[in-house]
């Protein structure tokens, strides 16, 4: 197994990978525009994944980089998965400097619990307290 690198520099980022994947394989955002893909990228800290120079791994953080991060759009393309890449994407994401000391970092997953227990990530100690405005299908509109 290679070694995966990982950049936070927005400009190394595969943007056509990131939009295909995310808009015709991903369980949570098929039929998501260029447009907001873009937006999103541009609007949180980044961090991809590469093997000889090519893009196989993504994740996002959305975050004021003081008190919240919210980790959203992780993958690893298919023909990668497997290998821990995507322990090694989530360990390089959660040792990042600028997203040190946050008191709540949270995520949203129907399919990688297990990968996300790994490294700390819980159901909510309250529930209760916690509340969403959700719209599952809104980039089929």
């Amino acid at each position: 197994m290679s070694s995966l690198q990982i950049s936070t520099n927005r400009t190394e980022l595969d943007v056509p990978l990131i939009y295909r994947f995310l808009s015709e394989q991903s369980t949570w955002a098929v039929g998501i525009s260029r447009a907001v893909v873009d937006r999103a990228i541009e609007n949180s800290l980044c961090f991809g994944g590469y093997l000889d120079g090519r893009q196989v791994a993504f994740a996002r953080v959305v975050t004021d980089f003081a008190t919240f991060g919210n980790l959203v759009d992780v993958f690893v393309i298919p023909e990668y998965r497997g290998h821990g890449y995507a322990e090694e994407l989530l360990k390089a994401v959660l040792s990042h400097p600028s997203l040190k000391g946050l008191r709540r970092f949270t995520l949203a997953t129907g399919t990688a619990h297990g990968l996300f227990d790994k490294f700390g990530f819980t159901p909510p100690q309250r529930p209760e307290t916690l509340m969403e405005r959700y719209f599952p299908n809104i980039y089929l509109s």
